[in-house]
């Protein structure tokens, strides 16, 4: 970690988490109109999800419990998504490459999760910081 991290938005796992969101967002656009408020409306708010609870998360280090359970929401909607995107390719919406690709980020961004759960010291602030 070479730069100062100001906000959640300079978290390189926010902008893996944020980017991914924004990919399923397109593929999803090709998916059928009757999964629209099924599969379509689950996996865009559990990837969008795992963004929110990380920037929670940030703005929480404050206090180490609350920042751990932030991360463990966020931790729980990746692997969430990584379920809709196993049904998706089962439903034949989405193809095993664009699924692949996006379920090893998905990993990725949850092996830096449970890395930031593990060490909490170093990311939560000392009393009386902001």
């Amino acid at each position: 970690m070479t730069q100062k991290i100001l906000s959640h938005h300079d978290l390189d796992v926010y902008k893996k988490a944020f980017a991914s969101a924004m990919r399923i967002f397109e593929l999803t656009k090709r998916f059928p109109k009757e999964e629209l408020y099924s599969l379509t409306d689950q996996i865009r708010r559990s990837s969008r999800s795992v963004c929110g609870a990380i920037s929670e998360a940030w703005r929480r280090r404050r206090y180490e419990a609350a920042f751990i359970s932030k991360l463990n929401e966020a931790e729980g909607e990746a692997a969430e998504t990584q379920n809709w995107l196993e049904f998706s390719v089962a439903c034949g919406y989405l193809g095993s490459d664009d699924s692949s690709s996006l379920h090893q980020t998905y990993d990725e961004i949850i092996g830096t999760l449970v890395g930031m759960i593990n060490h909490p010291e170093c990311w939560v602030l000392p009393s009386g910081r902001r």
